[in-house]
């Protein structure tokens, strides 16, 4: 390139600088820069070869996976979609962006610059044309990938099944909402990206030729129509954009409740017509602009377009807010409240609730406990809590070992039907000493966990511990198991090699380790030389490449957490948060539980959306105002294998994902019988749906509006602080029915309230699998909730001074949760209790507070605990445990039905002996006896023991006195 400053004359006025100002005259030469064309070209050649590469090498590793877990179509169709919407995308977008930008900057390379010979010019020109063409290829990479992410929401789309169900404003289908509706969003906001991009630069050229080049009549009148016809398809996306506004104010926050309410319908709305006609006309003065020449055509119906835009979106939907609908609210809002009722319950299920009275009597009768054994033997003493320490305690055996999660099921054991306590012992590579953690180690020997742990609910042995059902390594009990290796888990996914020549770690015994090797199918194959190196890449660990240890049959085990092996399978479902592990036909299974939600069901409240009554809780369905547990996920913990069966076969959601992949899906009947026994109502589904009927339990729509009977879910005290309820599993007798059942429930209170107001209940077994019930108390009487029972229990007297002395002596007492188990026609509260050592891990249950009515006790079991607040017992407290009157009156005759758990034993009885010698060996027998006692924390046992010691010296002075 010549570029040089103009010359100036020598008859100018002030005459030429002088030569030491003069600024020397330099060229830049185009053609030097071909100097670098070639590593310029080789260093974006390489770039592109490496992402190419890459991407093609992360396509390949997904390919292998999902060929090993079975699941090859499902990819195929996510990757075939994505592959035809990148290029849709990347052509579309760069038919659009090409053909604007080179018609803008045809005049610059038509036009030689000036003062620039014909090389010069040429030179220009490749630059120009290289930048235009490289940016245009770069962007339309851009929207490419940006149109492939969305392949979800296309194939939805493109697959969506009805609702059969239409919104009350609109007339439209469900569907429309949650299928379409997002499809249309993201395709409008692609296209407006696209358009923008594309005027900008088309301006910024034309823009850059008026300052290189000057005015040209021809190039002028070229651009104007050019950006105007541009300008136009802008003005028609904003026209598509106000079309979907309207259906957005179903989804409207601005009300009394969620969805379009009255000023959404009478204000707002109005002005969104408004504007898609300003919008139209707009478009039409840009055609006329180009006819008559006049820019201020368009100018002046833009500029009417934003003022009334300005007031419709603020001034005027205030101004009937305030003076139409506050003076008369309950009256103008009260058919959208009634549609925010219906399409709530209807999203959630609430709907479906089977609603009872439910007499809650003061207290149980011991004919009802006599009447319920199964239910009284299965009431859970053992806190997950606690329990999960306990675990970690004594039956790791090996460090290396991890229990993460305590699961709450039950299994017929003995014929008979018990609910138990199981958790899994995952390996966790991470617990090996530092010395140990070699590569070897931690991908080709230590790759798998091993057994599980199982108590039943309600059992401790002498030292307040659970009573093992299955323990130790190998694994022992109850329950036969053939395969208790565990591959798979909740642990952090790692990848590991099976199949080598090394052996692996599969338990420790006696001195040294039991060795074994997968027999699996699952995981890739890693016998090529190319897979290998993917894998090596993959995982950016080149000893998968150079390894002497892998054989033509070794497989890698990657994507070994359970749920992000379900996410990756089938990201549009959300996952429970809490997976559990079942024994079915000797072998170790996942469970788990699935969700097809969506935030797009017109009306319905949100969940945590604050309004209401709603709360902010935690939990993975926060934000969605639909949900179905329409999927159980069952993953084989030993080879990983994973089969979604389909639950809800009526859900326009999961039948659309079952259209899309036919060969995901596996019907429900399928599912053996030994994993169906298993099967139970998820938490996080049951909570999300209790949270929203502490509201919509409500369907007048003036009560709702007054909010005056708002329920909440209650607290109890754990560690000292009030914590909220959680929803608890029990096998008990739903009123009316004749046998028990297992059942998820949870109390109610009133808002700001703290007595008990009702119960609900899900239900879990054979054909009841998924019926809700709730169970409404009289409105006239006064029940007690969990956080009053548990401030009575404070107030107890000998239970507060209990307390008192065990925190004094070095442990800290551990209240775990207080279940109100509903037994005939009234309620059981129930809590146990543990001690902790300060300088132990070891939580043990010490004893158990039984509140009947107007009767407490606590004793070291719940049989003895029954006992006294059935007057059949006294209390072993050291004063009275008891307030008020009793609550049914004892019977000669009957007697509590025992549970199973271990106490502290009973004191030995005071002999009626005249031998002084042998008082005084029993005496110093009691006094050590407390002091083993003194020594496990277990204080009512040293009392009984040292008050022993005391009557026996007693009788010995008495004795020694009269001789």
């Amino acid at each position: 390139m010549a570029f040089q400053f103009p010359p100036r004359r020598e008859d100018d006025d002030l005459g030429p600088p002088p030569p030491v100002f003069r600024i020397p005259r330099q060229r830049i030469e185009f053609r030097s820069f071909g100097n670098y064309n070639r590593w310029i070209i080789l260093g974006v050649i390489l770039i592109l070869v490496y992402i190419t590469l890459n991407t093609l090498k992360s396509i390949y590793v997904d390919w292998l996976w999902f060929d090993g877990v079975g699941y090859r179509s499902v990819y195929s169709k996510v990757i075939s979609t994505q592959a035809w919407l990148f290029l849709g995308g990347a052509g579309v977008f760069l038919l659009y962006f090409g053909l604007n930008v080179f018609y803008a900057a045809r005049p610059v390379l038509r036009t030689p610059g000036p003062g620039l010979d014909e090389n010069e010019t040429a030179s220009l020109r490749r630059v120009y044309l290289l930048t235009l063409i490289a940016g245009s290829v770069f962007l339309s990479l851009i929207f490419g990938t940006i149109a492939a992410s969305h392949w979800n929401v296309v194939l939805v789309f493109l697959n969506g099944e009805p609702f059969g169900i239409n919104d009350p404003q609109f007339g439209r289908d469900i569907g429309f909402y949650v299928f379409d509706l997002p499809a249309l969003r993201f395709f409008y906001g692609w296209a407006m990206g696209t358009a923008i991009i594309a005027v900008l630069v088309a301006a910024g050229l034309y823009l850059f030729r008026f300052l290189m080049l000057g005015t040209d009549a021809a190039v002028t009148r070229q651009s104007r129509v050019h950006l105007a016809l541009m300008l136009f398809v802008i003005v028609g996306l904003f026209l598509f954009k106000y079309w979907m506004d309207r259906f957005d104010l179903n989804f409207s926050t601005n009300g009394v409740v969620y969805g379009a309410t009255y000023t959404d319908i009478h204000a707002r709305l109005p002005f969104i017509y408004v504007s898609m006609a300003l919008a139209g006309l707009t478009s039409l003065t840009l055609l006329a602009s180009i006819a008559v020449r006049n820019v201020m055509l368009p100018i002046g119906a833009a500029g009417v377009w934003a003022v009334v835009v300005v007031l419709g979106g603020a001034f005027y939907p205030a101004s009937v807010q305030r003076f139409t609908v506050q003076p008369n609210e309950l009256q103008k809002e009260r058919q959208y409240i009634e549609r925010n009722i219906e399409a709530t319950r209807a999203a959630f299920g609430l709907d479906q609730i089977e609603e009872k009275p439910f007499p809650a009597a003061e207290a149980v009768t011991e004919t009802e406990i006599n009447a319920n054994p199964d239910t009284v033997n299965n009431i859970r003493l053992l806190d997950v809590r606690p329990l999960l320490q306990t675990y970690g305690q004594i039956q790791l055996i090996r460090p290396l070992y991890k229990f993460t999660d305590v699961d709450i099921d039950r299994y017929e054991i003995d014929g008979v039907t018990r609910q138990v306590m199981v958790a899994a012992r995952e390996l966790s590579p991470s617990n090996l000493p530092v010395s140990a953690q070699s590569w070897v180690n931690k991908r080709l020997q230590f790759t798998h966990g091993y057994g599980i742990v199982m108590s039943p609910v309600n059992e401790v042995v002498q030292e307040g511990l659970p009573n093992l059902y299955m323990r130790d390594i190998p694994v022992t009990g109850k329950l036969p198991i053939t395969r208790p290796e565990i591959y798979y888990g909740e642990e952090p996914d790692h990848y590991v090699i099976v199949k080598t020549k090394d052996e692996e770690f599969d338990y420790p015994i006696g001195e040294g380790n039991e060795q074994n090797v997968f027999e699996g199918e699952g995981g890739a194959a890693l016998g090529s030389l190319l897979n290998r190196l993917a894998f090596a890449w993959q995982f950016g660990d080149v000893n998968i490449l150079i390894s002497g240890s892998l054989t033509p049959e070794s497989r890698i085990l990657f994507r070994r957490n359970i749920q992000l092996r379900i996410r990756e399978l089938a990201p549009f479902l959300t996952l429970d948060d809490d997976p559990y592990l079942v024994l079915a036909d000797g072998k170790l299974y996942w469970i788990q539980d699935a969700y097809t939600a969506s935030s797009h069901y017109p009306y319905s409240q949100p969940l945590g959306g604050g309004q209401a009554g709603q709360s902010d809780i935690a939990h993975p369905l926060a934000g969605t105002n639909y949900v179905r547990n329409s999927v159980k996920v069952v993953v084989s913990a030993y080879d990983g294998s994973t089969t979604f069966y389909l639950v809800d076969k009526e859900d326009p959601i999961i039948k659309t994902y079952a259209k899309i992949f036919p060969k995901l899906l596996t019907p429900l009947e399928e599912m053996p019988e030994a994993l169906k026994d298993h099967l139970r109502y998820p938490e996080g589904l049951f909570l999300a749906q209790v949270d929203q009927y502490r509201t919509y339990h409500i369907t007048d729509p003036g009560v709702l509006y007054n909010k005056e009977d708002l329920w909440t879910i209650p607290t109890e005290i754990f560690e000292s602080r009030d914590v909220q309820v959680e929803p608890y599993y029990v096998i008990m007798r739903i009123p009316g029915e004749s046998e028990e059942e297992f059942a998820l429930i949870l109390p109610l209170t009133p808002a700001r309230r703290q007595n008990t107001i009702a119960w609900v209940a899900a239900r879990s077994d054979g054909e009841n699998y998924g019926k809700l019930l709730s169970f409404r108390f009289p409105t006239n009487a006064l029940v007690f909730g969990p956080r009053q029972v548990e401030s009575r229990i404070d107030q107890d007297p000998a239970i507060s001074a209990q307390f008192s002395l065990w925190g004094q002596a070095g442990s800290s007492v551990i209240r775990g949760n207080l279940l109100m188990i509903p037994i005939g026609n009234g309620n059981l509260f129930v809590e146990p209790v543990y001690l902790q050592s300060a300088s132990s891990q070891l939580p043990e249950l010490k004893r158990v507070v039984v509140v009947n009515g107007n009767r407490i006790a606590m004793e070291p079991t719940l049989e003895r605990s029954l006992a006294v607040v059935f007057g059949d017992a006294e209390s072993s407290l050291p004063t009275a445990g008891t307030t008020g009157t009793p609550a049914a009156t004892p019977s000669a005759t009957s007697t509590p039905t025992p549970t199973p758990g271990a106490g502290t034993p009973t004191a030995t009885a005071v002999p009626l002996s005249g031998n002084v010698a042998e008082l005084a060996r029993q005496a110093e027998a009691a006094f050590e006896r407390a002091q083993t006692a003194l020594q496990r924390s277990d204080f009512a046992k040293y009392g009984e023991e040292i008050a022993l010691a005391q009557r026996l010296i007693e009788q010995i002075v008495q004795l020694t006195g009269n001789q």
